[in-house]
């Protein structure tokens, strides 16, 4: 039984749309069941919690499937998004003691969750996974200072501009690296509220700066939870 169970959780990984971009990515096929062996697959719903912010870093996970939103709470009580997780974005703090933002399901996702002390003996044991953590630490701060500056130096047209590049970078084709290469044409997978809460700005603006890139020929819209990018160039000018 052990060894049909096994046999599995490998399959699924190898199977898995985000194999080869997810921190696992370089490990071998023993080093994935030791893995499997310490993990566990859960299903979230938009609006349901995987960390709350200032918690016991108990729980690290893997993004597969959906998009969350990272937030803190200011000292006034205000939400502040600092970021957005894709599928095969790492989330939570190994070798760290609490969980420094709060992480919610934007849309149904599904995430592989490892309990912390298990990860961190398991990545101190396997080099190349240890090696995989440092590169996404330091993306991840590459990112965050993107954010920032979009948050609070752009205009409504720049962060509009920025925040479709960004997505259509995440959700590349599968099968490339990160940030290797862009779809023109890809699924919007937040609502347009979503999208004015996550770059704080209001709904109308929103839908404005949408209309207005589209009579502009930057970008079409097929539905309302569809975008294709015409002019990237000139859309990469306007996020400068």
């Amino acid at each position: 039984m052990e060894s049909i169970q096994s046999e599995a959780a490998l399959n699924f990984c190898q199977a898995c749309a985000v194999r080869n971009r997810a921190i696992c990515a370089d490990l071998d096929d023993e080093e994935i069941r030791i893995l499997n062996s310490i993990g566990r697959r859960r299903h979230l719903e938009a609006g349901e919690q995987l960390f709350w912010e200032g918690d016991e870093a108990i729980v690290v996970a893997n993004v597969i499937e959906g998009l969350l939103k990272l937030s803190t709470q200011t000292s006034d009580g205000k939400e502040q998004i600092l970021g957005l997780a894709y599928p095969s974005d790492f989330m939570g703090r190994p070798f760290g003691n609490s969980t420094p933002y709060g992480v919610e399901a934007l849309t149904p996702a599904l995430v592989c969750t490892f309990q912390r002390a298990d990860f961190d003996r398991f990545a101190r044991e396997h080099p190349k996974l240890e090696h995989n953590l440092l590169e996404r630490t330091l993306s991840e701060l590459d990112r965050t200072r993107r954010w920032m500056l979009l948050l609070g130096r752009m205009n409504a047209e720049q962060k509009l501009a920025t925040f479709l590049l960004d997505m259509s970078e995440r959700l590349a084709p599968k099968g490339c690296a990160p940030f290797e290469q862009s779809a023109d044409a890809f699924e919007l997978p937040l609502s347009r509220q979503q999208i004015a809460d996550v770059l704080g700005l209001t709904i109308e603006t929103v839908s404005r700066q949408f209309t207005k890139f589209r009579k502009q020929g930057l970008i079409d819209l097929p539905s309302r939870r569809e975008a294709v990018i015409q002019k990237r160039e000139r859309l990469e000018e306007l996020a400068q």
